[in-house]
């Protein structure tokens, strides 16, 4: 046996990985530097027998060699602490190599992240990724992935998967055990079989969370989510009976749709579209194509909110189709809101009129005799009110008759409301005062922002910030107005220092 150390190289592309070398630019070390620090990390990872030097760096970033684990998880983790965001082995531009299927090209840059994933690519992505997020937050760092994929990306990517059932364990073969706890795979949790009462807790965990944000936004309760979800990653290493593999599946799909609408609401929003890309995985390897089509329509909403609505769009096209027949209607309805408002945000009046009178019809026609899911009890009347006001709020913006109507329903959702929807209340009061502004009446206008204004200490969310910063454009023509004036100072003053909509320049 060679006593040589191993350097860890494998296949050599012959062509410069880009990717590593833009982030290596971006981190500042010297080809030395990152090799010592591989080294140290990787021994403290339990792997001393590593020999890394400044040739074999050279050779990773110029000749795209990739090399064997540990070293892809060890670099992911050292860029991830330098930068300060999540960086993953498919940022830095190497395949995740699984035991089944064929490898993805991750340096395609029409599509980086190799989507769609296998199941245990799936679980070791949702692992790793967690993982990170909760290294940055145990240093006080704000993670973020790298970029935001367009939308297109992830809609051309994910389109014949989606509308495909995963195979079920009892009809695949059996050459493989891919969901087999691999330690190499899943580091943070050991991997151990669960009971259908463990999975009852998780579920309920998941309700105690949703709720949470539903009244105080994602920001306070975000790191418990993602550290529930790491775990559940861990226990999808195990292979467990299909009925129990299923429900933990979509445990993993309501905690990563949680994660990433957390996220999305404090203004990470890389991370957050992350996190909806996992969720979609999850559901669909559950077998509930009706929840991965969620997952794709709050990355949908996302866009529009970054003021991208034909990429949320393409992704509202997959996630409608891909859905799948056994969609009830109230689900359908809540993604026709969606759609409506991308076409509002473009001006498209006459599609998102009819896109609205499609989702009324399909929210009526829903009977209630099949119970909605989890995920889909909080999108009730008040919602699709909401949901409209909102819409017509947009479209006033292009087309200042709208805005009656977007009072109108804004005023119904706030009749509607229950109590625990904090953060759904204050949406309903900016589109109001908004619509107010844009109808020319500033009284009524200033009354409902203040409303708003009232009940924004008690959130943490960056999306009503957003939105207060658009309503507070609103107010410029009425500055001269003693009200309006000391309206926008209060305005100012509940809007945190920061440089408004940052998301919208520095992320895309």
């Amino acid at each position: 046996m060679s006593t040589q150390p191993r350097t860890w190289g494998l296949d050599v592309s012959g062509q410069p990985n880009t990717r590593l070398n833009d982030l290596f630019g971006l981190a500042g070390w010297s080809k030395g530097e990152l090799a010592r620090m591989v080294n140290r990390q990787a021994a403290a990872m339990g792997h001393p027998q590593l020999a890394t030097d400044t040739s074999r760096v050279r050779r990773w970033i110029d000749m795209g060699e990739t090399p064997r684990d540990p070293v892809p998880r060890v670099l992911a983790a050292l860029f991830t602490e330098r930068l300060g965001r999540v960086v993953t082995i498919e940022d830095l531009g190497f395949d995740r190599h699984g035991r089944a299927g064929k490898r993805n090209n991750v340096r395609n840059t029409k599509n980086p992240d190799g989507l769609p994933w296998a199941p245990e690519r799936t679980a070791a992505v949702l692992t790793e990724f967690t993982g990170m997020d909760l290294m940055l937050n145990r240093r006080g760092l704000v993670g973020a992935g790298a970029a935001l994929a367009t939308g297109s990306v992830l809609s051309s990517a994910m389109h014949d998967w989606l509308h495909t059932d995963p195979v079920l364990s009892a009809d695949a073969p059996r050459l493989h055990d891919p969901l087999h706890a691999d330690p190499a795979g899943f580091d943070r949790y050991e991997a151990a079989p669960i009971g259908s009462q463990e999975i009852d807790a998780l579920e309920r965990s998941v309700e105690v969370f949703r709720a949470w944000d539903a009244s105080r936004g994602g920001g306070l309760q975000r790191k418990a989510v993602v550290g529930q979800l790491n775990e559940v990653g861990g226990m999808l290493a195990y292979r467990h009976p299909d009925h129990l593999q299923r429900r933990l599946w979509g445990v993993a799909a309501n905690l990563a749709v949680l994660a990433g609408w957390m996220s999305h609401d404090i203004g990470l929003e890389p991370t957050a579209q992350k996190y909806f890309v996992i969720a979609a995985h999850a559901a669909r390897e559950g077998g509930d194509r009706p929840r991965a089509g969620e997952a794709l329509s709050r990355a949908a909403r996302q866009m529009v909110h970054l003021g991208r609505p034909g990429e949320a769009l393409d992704l509202m096209k997959l996630a409608k189709s891909g859905s799948g027949e056994e969609t009830l209607p109230r689900t359908k309805a809540m993604l026709h809101t969606i759609e409506a408002w991308a076409q509002a945000s473009m001006g498209r009046g006459q599609a998102m009129r009819r896109t609205l009178g499609e989702a009324e019809e399909l929210f009526v026609s829903d009977k209630g005799d099949v119970p909605p899911p989890s995920w889909m009890q909080m999108f009730d009347e008040a919602d699709l009110h909401g949901m409209e006001a909102l819409a017509f709020r947009t479209l006033a913006e292009h087309d200042p008759a709208a805005a009656t109507i977007a009072q109108r329903h804004a005023k119904q959702a706030l009749e509607l409301r229950v109590g625990g929807r904090q953060r759904s209340k204050i949406f309903d009061y900016i589109s109001l005062a908004s619509a107010c502004f844009i109808a020319d009446d500033p009284e009524q206008a200033d009354r409902y922002a203040r409303l708003a204004l009232v009940s924004m200490g008690e959130t943490s969310s960056h999306r009503t910030w957003d939105r207060l910063r658009e309503m507070y454009r609103l107010t410029g023509q009425y500055a001269s107005y003693a009200k309006i004036q000391d309206l926008r100072e209060e305005i100012e003053l509940a809007l945190p220092q920061a440089p408004a909509k940052r998301s919208r320049i520095a992320d895309i």
